[in-house]
């Protein structure tokens, strides 16, 4: 027969093993796909998105959470592109995940997503606009005419960039993203 003593430590390491399985532990990657793409010009702070997992939620060797399983998250930061400088930006947080049938709240790192930058492609727009008007400028009027030309051109090619030039932070739909828990989430 076993000492109570132990019998009682025995039982309070089986709970310990059994209270470590159930928890989603700080510093786990849980990886999703989106359901959804998310643009940085139509989202907005605190819009939810839904998701699935995209691997098993594996903790100490028990998985948890099937692929598959539902997830949800949430925008935390959503500014739009500006048209000549300042590209959009996204930030999103996974919110929770089901296990079992149960919704677990989660609080996870960030993604962060920034369009692209606008300086290459203005300056293109803008130089080549202003090198046009120079060449047109110059054949017509001699130098004082690419003096003026070029001035034009660089006006039309600002107003091309202008027009064209909004870079938005986009996450496609379908696409796989990475998060890890910033706190213990208790699964039961």
């Amino acid at each position: 027969m076993l000492g109570t003593s132990l019998r009682i430590t025995l039982l309070l390491l089986l709970l310990a093993a059994f209270a470590a399985a159930e928890t989603i532990p700080t510093g786990t990657r849980v990886t999703v796909r989106l359901g959804s793409g998310i643009s940085s010009g139509s989202a907005s702070s605190g819009q939810s998105f839904d998701a699935t997992l995209a691997r098993d939620l594996v903790v100490n060797g028990k998985t948890l959470a099937k692929a598959g399983s539902p997830a949800h998250g949430k925008v935390t930061h959503a500014k739009s592109s500006g048209r000549l400088h300042d590209p959009g930006e996204l930030s999103l947080r996974l919110t929770s995940v089901q296990v079992n049938g149960k919704t677990v709240p989660l609080s996870t790192t960030a993604f962060h997503a920034k369009g692209k930058s606008h300086t290459k492609s203005n300056l293109t727009k803008i130089g080549g606009g202003a090198a046009a008007g120079a060449l047109i400028g110059g054949l017509a009027g001699g130098g004082k005419g690419a003096l003026i030309g070029t001035a034009i051109g660089a006006g039309a090619g600002t107003g091309v960039a202008a027009a064209t030039g909004k870079e938005e932070a986009k996450v496609p739909s379908e696409s796989v993203l990475s998060f890890t828990t910033t706190t213990a989430a208790n699964v039961r």
